[in-house]
Formats: C-alpha cells, structure tokens, sequence
C-alpha cells in the first residue's frame, strides 16, 4: 500500500476461518493466519484470535462486527439495518432511539452461489448474477432448502460452510437439476433468509445498508429490494464508508478496542455472559 510501517498503530487481523462450532459440547473456533508471521514481517504489532473469548464467556463468537456497525453507522433519525453479504450473510439492528443492538448470522450470503457456480461452470462467482438472472426459481428445491432448521432457530446464532456448503446443495437436488435454474434458486435463498429475518427481528427498520462482496451482484441486491418495497436499499457508501472496506474497518476498529482494554463483544448479538476484551496481542518489538 505504499504506507510506512510507523504510521501504522496495529493491524487487527481476522484470519481466515477453518471451523466455527459454537454450539459444539466443547465450544470451539479456528482462523488460521498466524499473527507472530504477520508481527514479524511486518514490523507493526498485530491483534489477532478476536473470537474465542467470547466463546469462552458463552457466545458464539460471531458476529462481532456489530459493535462497529453501532458506532459508525448509528442514526437517530432512523432505524438502519447494515446487511453484511460475505460468503455468510448478517444482519446487525440499529434502533433509531439508541436501543439494544442485536444482530446474527442469517444464513448463506455468497458461498453457496460461489461453490455452485465454481462446481458447474468452473468461474470463482457469479459476475453480477447474471448466471442465476438467466435461470428460473425451482419453488420446491427453495421450499426443501428454506426447511432447514437453522432458519428457524432463535438468535443469538451462528454458522459457517461446515454447514451450508456444496454437499448441503447436493443433498437437496432432484436428478436432472438444471444448473442455471439451481443458481437462481439459490440466489433466491439467500433473499428470502436475508428478508425473513429482517422482517421478524427489525421489522421497524426504515433503511438497510448493505456491505461485502455481494454489493457487487446487482441481480441480488435488486431482489432484495423488491423483496423488501417499504424499506431503502442501499450501499453502506451511502452513509460514509465503501462497502468493501465495512469488515476490515471492523476489525481495525476491535484491534484499537484490545490495545485500549475495551471490550469488543455485544452479549446481545453473541449471547455472551459479559463484555469481554476480544483476541491477544503481539508486540512488534521486544
């Protein structure tokens, strides 16, 4: 990026992430990214592990960005919505009168879209939704796939691709799928989750303000909307920050909350017992 090392505070690092089983007897989570590489190649302290410690005090570990969405994107002339459509879709809910925050994962974002399109016609996404805009919504395939138990079960929650993944897909298929009308169909899901549960948990929301990749896919965002006819959907550049930077900020904004000794969790979007000071960390120098 052509920056100094000095200029640079800390880097808050998310990791990549392998396994998310909060709700596992032995709660546990995995991102790999080793911040000791990242510290001593960089040169620049590195705050890494933000999800365990709220595991540990009885949360899911996810999603942690809504405290974030809290402080920046908060408004006191509306209720917001900040819809974050990574390869997981969540939701935070920010009341207009300053009320409780709350927020959870929804269900699929991209990752289903992109594991089908990658399985059927080798491309990493779907540019703008046009493979699914050129197939038909398979009704009965979206009813087996909106029948999955997570869309019913109570936040706090969370998920990942241990659970909706290629396999989720394949198990839920009749003999003779067309791919596109697959596509479709699986565009269809993510609305449909994405819409239900703003509809049950912000039903108050005048204005959802939509980061990550799926910013990108117009046809989605475009079924959002007319899924969606009472409220505003829109970019979160709207109210100030470009949507792709919305998670990296995010973790910016938690690594500072470490090095200051302020807790980074919302136990009411997570579930945790207490405010916790969220990941460990690891001083450039000596």
């Amino acid at each position: 990026a052509g920056i100094s090392p000095d200029a640079v505070t800390a880097i808050g690092s998310h990791g990549q992430t392998l396994r998310h089983r909060p709700d596992s007897r032995i709660p546990f989570t995995l991102q790999i990214g080793d911040p000791n590489v990242i510290a001593q190649g960089t040169g620049i302290t590195t705050v890494a592990d933000f999800r365990r410690r709220d595991l540990i005090v009885g949360g899911q570990g996810a999603p942690l960005a809504p405290g974030f969405h809290h402080w920046l994107f908060s408004s006191a002339e509306r209720s917001r919505v900040i819809l974050n459509l990574g390869g997981i879709a969540n939701i935070t809910c920010l009341p207009r009168d300053d009320g409780p925050v709350t927020g959870f994962d929804t269900g699929p974002g991209n990752g289903l879209m992109d594991a089908w399109i990658r399985e059927s016609l080798g491309k990493p996404y779907d540019d703008g939704g046009a493979w699914a805009a050129s197939g038909e919504i398979d009704r009965e395939l979206l009813k087996r796939m909106l029948d999955d138990p997570y869309f019913r079960e109570s936040p706090p929650k969370s998920t990942g691709f241990e659970h909706f993944n290629l396999g989720w897909i394949r198990d839920r298929l009749t003999p003779g799928a067309d791919a596109a009308d697959v596509q479709a169909t699986l565009m269809a899901l993510t609305v449909s989750s994405v819409a239900n549960a703003i509809e049950t948990h912000a039903h108050d929301a005048h204005e959802i303000l939509v980061c990550g990749g799926g910013t990108h896919n117009d046809t989605l965002l475009q079924a959002l909307a007319e899924r969606l006819p009472s409220r505003s959907v829109s970019s979160t550049a709207n109210a100030g920050l470009d949507p792709d930077w919305v998670e990296a900020a995010a973790f910016a904004w938690l690594a500072s909350r470490t090095l200051r000794g302020l807790p980074g969790n919302l136990p009411g979007v997570t579930g945790a017992s207490e405010p916790v000071i969220l990941g460990g960390i690891y001083p450039a120098d000596i």
